[in-house]
C-alpha cells in the first residue's frame, strides 16, 4: 500500500465504489483483526473534515473490534472474480467461526494508526471515529424502509452508524 492524499478518492465515483464495488470494514490490529463485506455507507464532508459513514449490526463479529479501537479500515479490493468470491465470503461468514485473513489469503498490512489493510486492495481507507449513534425504529421517517431492512428475519437488528475522519488513504 502507498500512501496519497484524500484528494485521490474525488476520481472515485462513491455510489460505484461503495454500493456496487463493496467495501471491507476491518478492525482490530496486527494480533487479531476481522473483517466483513459493507455495501452501505458513504463518503463526503462533515465538521469540516473529510469523512466516510459505515453501518454495522451489533451481531457482527468485527462490532466489537470497532467499538474497541480508535481506527478502522475500508479496504476496496475491484470487481475481479477472485475479489468477487473474498467479498462474498467474508459477508456471509462470521469472524466468531472463520480465521477471515487465513480463508481468504489476504496479506495484511499494518496502516500508519496501527489498523489493518491489506495488500491486495486497490484503495484503502483509514478512518478515526468521530461519532457513533444507534439507529432507533421510532426515528425512521420511511417506515418502508424500516420493514423492508428491519424485520423480524435473522439478522434484522438495527445498524450502528459510524462516522469516521479519513486520516489516511492507500493506493
Amino acid at each position: 500500500m502507498k500512501k496519497t492524499t484524500v484528494e485521490a478518492l474525488a476520481k472515485e465515483n462513491a455510489f460505484e465504489l461503495i454500493g456496487k464495488e463493496w467495501m471491507l470494514i476491518t478492525a482490530g490490529n496486527k494480533e487479531h483483526c476481522n473483517m466483513m463485506t459493507a455495501s452501505w455507507g458513504g463518503i463526503g464532508w462533515l465538521w469540516n473534515k473529510p469523512v466516510a459513514f459505515v453501518f454495522v449490526r451489533p451481531e457482527r463479529a468485527t462490532y466489537p473490534l470497532i467499538e474497541e479501537n480508535e481506527h478502522l479500515t475500508l479496504s476496496f479490493l475491484g470487481h475481479s472474480e477472485a475479489m468477487r468470491k473474498v467479498y462474498n465470503f467474508c459477508g456471509s461468514k462470521s469472524g466468531r467461526d472463520y480465521d477471515k485473513v487465513k480463508e481468504t489469503g489476504l496479506t495484511p498490512v499494518e496502516t500508519e494508526h496501527g489498523a489493518i489493510g491489506f495488500e491486495e486492495a486497490r484503495l484503502t481507507i483509514e478512518g478515526r471515529k468521530m461519532f457513533r449513534t444507534e439507529l432507533k425504529a421510532d426515528e425512521f421517517i420511511d417506515k418502508e424502509a424500516l420493514a423492508r431492512w428491519y424485520n423480524d428475519q435473522p439478522g434484522g437488528s438495527l445498524h450502528t452508524m459510524y462516522v469516521v475522519e479519513i486520516e489516511n488513504v492507500y493506493e
